[in-house]
This record gives structure tokens, sequence and C-alpha cells, in this order.
């Protein structure tokens, strides 16, 4: 018989109608019998239990899900690691290359005596090694920038954690977690692309630079390679920039104002936000404090200096942008772009002392010439209102730009015969009105108006004007229309020892020495001369000084010349006749040689050729042709070294940035032996001969003696010699002389040709500026007159013939003559040697 199961009498049940009470996820349930219970034998209120293999298989994949997980976890970063080694890594770079680190240095022009013209770039600066840098900036760039420096390997762990916590926090990067030596793996070697695979190179990067590098290299790559604004880089060119000074003589406040700019140049400067880096100072002093690298005396005094710092460019020695200018094209052309980053320092032929007086010589000259001329007025006036409130007073007047050697100042009062002024750098100066007694109203060129009897008559409170020291006090002055340019040269190898191309070079860049084109005037008559004694005349030549007609047929009319003073003199000596710039006598004189041999000897002199053909007509004679006060100069130069051709140039050599010359001129030049090879490369060739260029020295010095540059006696020299010029309507004055060594021109004119003014030639405009230069330039040589070269004789001449005549004649006079060409000198009759040998014995 069947049992009939029990149920018990609690309302448990048994165990095979136990329910899973929550395992329902369980695989399966065994029954007392140990089998499988089946689904169909289940309690229909009840989840079916699952079987053995369901569950077993779900728990393996389980078991496979996690340990797929673990291992991803673990080999996924390995993979990358080796990734990065593999194909990362090998690429970066070796930091070893940073041992012969070039940095981008910017041109150096200096002149021949090391002084310092302009540095040309877009990056300025300094390079240091360690031990020149002063220990208070290293003190003070670790304290801001990463005070473990010389504890860590490269990383500084602690800070970066810092760092990555504050970005996780706060969404923001409040502090940085670069130590120095990573900074210099970023500036030397990777971009400044945030990212972190850059972090990363970054990192690995510091540890190799750490492992290659001392703690003093690293640091010394840092403080030249950091940017602080304005184009500065490194903490040398920084404190040039900003104070000045070299990076020694700077004190504590402003090696902590500088140790805080990197880490935002532009936040922190302290020329455009000083009160921000103000704050950014005083936290490297307190921090310096902090580090004991300062004590609490040091650090109060520090904290109390106020924000001085003021922009700087280079520290100029020489004003000489004309020939700076010419040294940039010359490095491009010769060393590429790279030139002006690769640190090279151009050493011109300029002599420091004469480029100044050049300077100041041109300057003045045309100041002269302003004096002369008028006063044009002020500037501009300003009102009551714009003279009370003095900030904005000095803003007005730093505005306005000053050229040269001209200040910008107002008006403010007048005290008896002064005028009171302020200057635009805020200072008072007094004006005598002696200074001013020029100053006649401007009409034009040839017009001024009443000369003024008190400063009122010129001047009036509130205008703005320009002044000027000259004499030792401050004088009213004008910016001239006018402009100016001097060469001068070394005769003996055409080395360029001054030049200036202008007033100022930032008025106008345009350099006149040596782009100017202009008419020469009077200046081409010594070559015409040259000529006329190459082809058989001599000094005593006599040429008539008379009308002459002429028919120009490229102008369709006739072409009536005349002498400067209008008259003709007749029958002339060619010496006198250049002395004292007869115009008849040299259109007659180039007449007789013909004018195609007047341009094939000019041509010996290196003047252009094309020029010379323009003119292929008599008034090649006055001057007609137009070269450049260079190229004038390099011909007058032939006159003063006895024959020869030299090759003007300014550069001497060439430094790269470690010293070593990588560039020297060979200038040909003058041959001081007795024996010169001909065709010698070495030496200038000779395209005159030493007689001929002594007679025409001899015959120029008369210039200077009684002609037309007789200014020049002031000058007290036996040894100097030249030739003024002038064109038609005193468009353009010159002025070329020498002596034995020393070679200059001077050129006086407007830009836009137009006549300077009725009385302004050579004489009175270009003259003075040339002596006021060589009064300097010809102290470094005796003052003693050149010898006389083999085969010249003296032979007593009639004053107004040019005949030669006995000694004891009344209006005798010696001249010289190549041998060759000398006159005979009359037989004395018997009846004048006893005439004479009574008067011996009377």
């Amino acid at each position: 018989m069947t049992e009939t199961p029990q149920t018990p009498s609690n309302g448990s049940t048994t165990k095979d109608s136990l329910p899973l009470f929550g395992r329902a996820n369980k695989d399966a349930e065994l029954s007392s019998t140990g089998q499988i219970q089946s689904s169909d034998t289940a309690d229909s209120n009840h989840p079916k239990k699952p079987n053995r293999p369901e569950k077993t298989k779900r728990r393996i994949w389980k078991v496979l899900f996690w340990l797929s997980f673990a291992s991803s976890f673990i080999m996924i970063p390995v993979a990358a690691i080796l990734f990065y080694f593999l194909t990362i890594y090998p690429t970066l770079p070796d930091p070893k290359e940073l041992k012969e680190v070039t940095y981008q240095v910017p041109l150096k022009i200096v002149t021949q005596d090391n002084k310092l013209i302009t540095e040309i770039g877009t990056k300025r600066r300094i390079p240091l090694e360690y031990p020149e840098i002063p220990e208070r900036m290293t003190q003070a760039i670790i304290s801001a920038e990463d005070e473990n420096f010389f504890a860590h390997s490269g990383v500084d762990y602690k800070g970066l954690a810092r760092a990555v916590y504050q970005l996780v926090t706060t969404g923001e990067k409040k502090s940085g977690g670069s130590t120095i030596t990573m900074q210099v793996a970023r500036n030397f070697f990777l971009t400044r692309e945030k990212s972190y695979l850059r972090k990363l190179n970054e990192i690995i990067l510091a540890y190799k630079i750490e492992n290659e590098l001392s703690k003093e290299e690293i640091l010394a790559l840092y403080l030249n390679k950091i940017f602080l604004g304005y184009r500065s880089y490194g903490v040398a060119a920084a404190a040039n920039t900003y104070y000045g000074r070299p990076i020694r003589e700077l004190s504590l406040d402003e090696y902590a104002m500088i140790a805080g700019l990197p880490k935002a140049p532009s936040a922190y400067n302290p020329i455009i936000n000083p009160e921000r880096a103000k704050l950014r100072r005083d936290y490297v002093l307190r921090r310096m404090h902090e580090l004991n690298y300062i004590n609490d005396e040091e650090l109060a005094q520090a904290l109390a200096v106020e924000v001085h710092a003021e922009k700087h460019g280079p520290i100029i020695e020489v004003e000489a942008d004309y020939i700076a200018e010419m040294a940039r094209s010359f490095a491009l052309e010769n060393f590429g772009e790279e030139a002006l980053q690769n640190g090279l320092t151009i050493v011109t032929t300029l002599q420091s002392d004469l480029q100044q007086q050049a300077n100041q010589a041109l300057r003045h000259g045309l100041q002269e010439y302003e004096r002369r001329h008028g006063y044009r007025g002020p500037i501009q006036t300003l009102d009551a209102d714009q003279l009370n409130d003095q900030e904005t007073l000095l803003k007005t007047l730093k505005s306005i730009r000053n050229f040269g050697d001209l200040k910008v100042a107002v008006v403010t009062g007048f005290e008896k015969n002064q005028t009171i002024v302020f200057s635009q750098e805020g200072e008072t100066q007094r004006l005598d009105f002696k200074t001013m007694e020029w100053a006649a109203p401007y009409i034009s060129v040839n017009r001024k108006g009443k000369s003024p009897k008190t400063p009122q008559d010129v001047l009036k409170i509130g205008d703005v004007i320009y002044i000027q020291m000259l004499n030792n006090q401050w004088q009213l002055a004008q910016d001239p229309k006018t402009e100016s340019a001097l060469v001068s040269l070394n005769s003996a190898n055409g080395q360029i020892q001054a030049l200036v191309g202008g007033f100022d070079y930032f008025r106008s860049k345009f350099n006149r020495a040596i782009q100017g084109k202009r008419q020469v005037g009077s200046n081409i008559k010594p070559f015409l001369y040259s000529a006329a004694l190459e082809n058989g005349m001599t000094a005593a030549t006599t040429v008539n000084d008379a009308p002459v007609t002429f028919y120009d047929r490229n102008l369709e009319e006739h072409w009536r010349p005349e002498n400067y003073s209008g008259k003709f003199y007749g029958p002339t000596r060619l010496r006198k006749a250049l002395a004292l710039s007869r115009n008849l006598v040299s259109i007659r004189l180039l007449q007789q040689l013909g004018v195609q041999t007047g341009i094939d000897y000019f041509q010996r002199f290196g003047f252009p050729t094309e020029e010379l053909n323009r003119s292929k007509n008599l008034s090649l004679s006055l001057g007609s042709v137009q070269f450049s006060p260079l190229e004038v100069a390099r011909a007058y130069a032939a006159f003063s070294n006895g024959g020869h051709l030299i090759d003007p140039y300014f550069i001497e050599e060439v430094r790269d940035f470690e010293g070593t010359t990588i560039y020297r001129s060979e200038p040909r030049t003058v041959c001081q032996t007795g024996y010169c090879p001909e065709n010698d490369p070495q030496y200038a060739p000779r395209i005159i001969e030493a007689r001929n260029a002594y007679i025409m020295k001899s015959i120029m010095k008369d210039v200077v003696t009684y002609g037309s540059g007789r200014k020049a006696r002031a000058l007290k020299r036996e040894d100097i010699a030249g030739k003024t010029g002038t064109t038609n309507d005193q468009k353009d004055a010159w002025f070329s002389g020498f002596n034995p060594y020393i070679t200059t021109t001077v050129w006086v004119g407007f830009d836009e040709p137009s006549t300077l003014g009725r009385y302004e030639v050579g004489g009175r405009a270009a003259l003075p500026i040339w002596m006021e230069y060589m009064e300097l330039a010809l102290q470094a040589y005796p003052n003693e007159e050149p010898s006389m070269p083999e085969g010249i004789v003296t032979v007593p001449v009639n004053k107004e013939t040019g005949q030669a005549v006995s000694a004891d004649s009344a209006d005798a006079l010696y001249e010289i003559f190549r041998e060759e060409n000398a006159p005979e000198v009359p037989k004395i009759s018997q009846q004048q040697l006893e005439t004479i040998v009574e008067d011996l014995f009377d």
C-alpha cells in the first residue's frame, strides 16, 4: 500500500517539499534521494531548480571574466609602456646635445675699437656661463620656480602630485608641477602643446638630462633660455631690457622681479603691470626669506623698493645706424637669414670717436644753415589747460618725435632776456636771447623777416619747440629741411672710418652717402686738370677765361656758361683757375682735351662709365654728372695717396658666437716700398703718375690757402688740400679734402633738388662740416707736407702769363713741373748779372 506523505503538526514540510527560500538563482537543488528533482514534480508555487551543469558553467565564465578583466588592467599599461619605449622613447632627443647647444643670439655690430653700434635679431639674448650668473639671481629663480632643484633627480613628485590634486579637485591648474629640469627639456626639445604624452616625454627627458649634465649646467641652460618679455631671452638680456644695466649690477629687488617673470612674462611685466608685478616680486622675496637666502633686514629693504623698471634697448655706445644697415645687408648676403640669430659679431672699420664727431659735425652744420635762413615757427602751441596738467604735458611732449641731438620742450615763461622751457625729460631749462637772435621769421631761402629784439618776438608761452645743446648751453633749434652726408676714408687702403647718411637714420633711412647720386659740380674739376697734366699741360699753362656760347642740341637752345661771380678774367694759369674755381677755364680745357678723352680719364678714378656717358658733352667739365659721396671720396683718395685707386670697405672681420674669425677683409693697399710688382692683387693699382698726384695736391692746397676753401686755414694745417663744389642754382654743395692719410667728402642739399639759397656754395654749406670733423680726424697725423717725388723740378714763372722768367723778376713765382715738361729759364744777361752783384754788395 502506498503511503500518503504526512504533514507534520508544526506546519513544516518534508525535505522534498522545502521551498528554495531566495535561492532561485542557484543552479539546482538535490532531492532526498540524491537525484535531481524533475521540474514536473516541483511545487508549481515555487521556482524551478536549475540543473548542476548550468551552474558550473556560469561559475567558470564568471571566473574567466574577472581573470580577463584583471589581466587587461595589467597588460594594457604594460603594453602601453612597451609601445612607448619601443617606438617613442628611441625618438627622444639625446640630452648630450645640450652640451653643444646653440642659442638664438642676435647679430652684433661693433666699431673697430669694439664699441656697440647695434644688435639686430628677433630675440635678445646674452648667454652666460654659470660662474658669470650672480648667486642672488640663482637663489631668486630657485625660490620662485623650484625650491628642491638641487635635491631632486629631475622630477619633484610631491609638487607634481600637488598640481594633479589641485587640477582634479578644482578643475584649475593652480600650481605648476614642472621642475627647472623639466622646463629645460620642454624649452629645448619639446613643443608647448598641452598633452599627457608631452608631459611624459618631459619627465623622461628630465631624468636623462639629470644623468648627462650637472645641476649648474642645467640651471645655466634655463637662465639663458627662458623668455622674459620684450624679446628678451635669458636673465642677462632681461637685466638690460628692464634696468639698462649688466646683470651683475642689479639689486636684490631687481633680481626678484626678473625671477618672477618666467611664470607669466606679460601678466607680471613691471612696465605694463607694475602693481601685479610687485605682488609677484614680493612673493619671490618672501620665498627667498623662507628658504634662508636673505635675512629679515634684506627682506624689509627689498619689499620697500617701488617698482622702477623701464624699457631699455641695447646699450648703444656709438650712433652709426646707416653703417649698421649696410652691415646687416652684408650679413644676410654672405651668411643668410641665420646670420641674425647665430650670435655673429660684425666688426666694422669705423673708429668710434671719428664716427661720433662726424654725427656732431653734420648736425651742427645743418643747424647753422637753418640759422642763416630764419625761424619757421613752433612745432605746435598748447593752451593753458594743457600746460597746467604736468602729467598730460609730459605725455604730449614725449609723443613728439625728436631726431638727431634735438630735444622737445615747451615755453612756460620769460624772465628778462631768458626764455624758460620745460623739456620732455621733465626738466626746466633757460634759453638766453643771444642764442636766438638769428630767429628772424623765415620767408624763403633768400629772404628773412625783421630781426627779433626780445625773446617774445620769437616765442610765446605754450610754443612747443626743439632745443639743442651747443657750446655748453641749450639753444633754440629746428628740425632741418636740408640733408647731408659725410664719408671719410683711410687713403691707403679704403677703410671707411666714418660714414653718415643723413641727419638721422630714423627720420630717413635713405643712405645719401652711398645711395644719393647728386651732381658734383666743381668737385669734378681736379680730375679734369689732372687729365690736362697727363696730356702735357702744366700748372702754369694759361687758358682764356672769356665768354663762350654753345648750342645744345638736346635743349635746342644756346648754352652760355659763366663764372659764379659773373665776371671774366682773361688768360689764367691752371693753378689759379682751379683754386678760384673758374668755370670758363674748365670748359675750354675739356674742349681742348676732347670730351671722350675726359671720360676715359675719369674712368680711371672709379667713376661709373654709364653715368659719364650720360653727360657726354662740355657740361661734364662743370660736374653735370651725378655721383655718390662715397664714389667722390674714393676718387679724391687717389690724389691723397699718390695716385692709387683704393676700394672702400666697411667690414673688418666677422666672428662667430665663440669668437672665432670666420671672415676677414683683405683690402688692396697702397704699396709703401720702393719696388711694387705690377698687377699684384695685394696692392691698389696705380692710376695716375705720382708726380701728377703731387702737382694736383699742390694746386688743391692753394684752394685752401687763398681759394674757395680758404676758411679751412682756421685748422692751421700745412698738409691739407681739397676742392669745393657747387651746382647750378646752389642745389648741391660739396667739399672734398684730404691730407696724405685721410680723405673726406661732405655733401649738403635738399632730397628733392632745390636751391639752398643764393650764397649757399660749397665753401659755406659743406666746408664747415668738413672742418669740424677733420679737426679731430687730423690729430692722429703729423702736420707736415708730403715729400716730393723724384722727377719734379721748380721753375720761376710769371704769375700772369705762366712763362718761365728769371728768379729776380718782379712778377716771378715758383711753380713745380714734371721734369720733362719744365720750361727753360731765360739766361741772365751780363748787365742783369752786374746789377744783381751791385745790389748784393750795396
